[in-house]
C-alpha cells in the first residue's frame, strides 16, 4: 500500500511538473513574441527616426544652399554694377579730357 501511495504521489508531482513545465513553456514563448514584437516596433521607430532627421537635414541643406547661391547672385550683380559704374565714369573722364584738349588745340 504504501508503495502504491508513494508511486501515486510520485506520478501526481510527475504530471503537475509536466503541466508546470508547458505551461511555463507558454509563457516564455509567449514573453519572447512579446519581446519580439517589442524590438521590432522600436527597429520601425527608430528607422521613422533617423529617416526623419535625415529629411530634415536634407532639406535644411537645400535651402542654405539656395540662400547662398542667391547671396552670390546679388553679390555678382553688385559687382557688375560697379564695374559698369566705374566704366562709364571712366569712359565719361576720358572724353571730358579729350574735349579738353581738342579745345586747347583750338584756343
Amino acid at each position: 500500500m504504501k508503495f502504491v501511495m508513494t508511486a501515486g504521489l510520485a506520478l501526481a508531482a510527475a504530471l503537475s511538473t509536466a503541466a508546470c513545465s508547458e505551461r511555463a513553456q507558454n509563457e516564455t514563448a509567449e514573453a519572447a513574441n512579446v519581446t519580439a514584437a517589442d524590438a521590432a516596433a522600436t527597429t520601425r521607430n527608430a528607422t521613422d527616426d533617423v529617416e526623419a532627421a535625415t529629411d530634415n537635414a536634407l532639406n535644411a541643406a537645400g535651402r542654405e544652399l539656395d540662400q547662398a547661391g542667391a547671396s552670390l547672385r546679388n553679390g555678382a550683380d553688385r559687382a557688375g554694377d560697379k564695374i559698369e559704374n566705374g566704366a562709364d565714369r571712366a569712359a565719361d573722364a576720358t572724353g571730358n579730357a579729350l574735349t579738353r584738349a581738342g579745345n586747347d588745340l583750338k584756343d
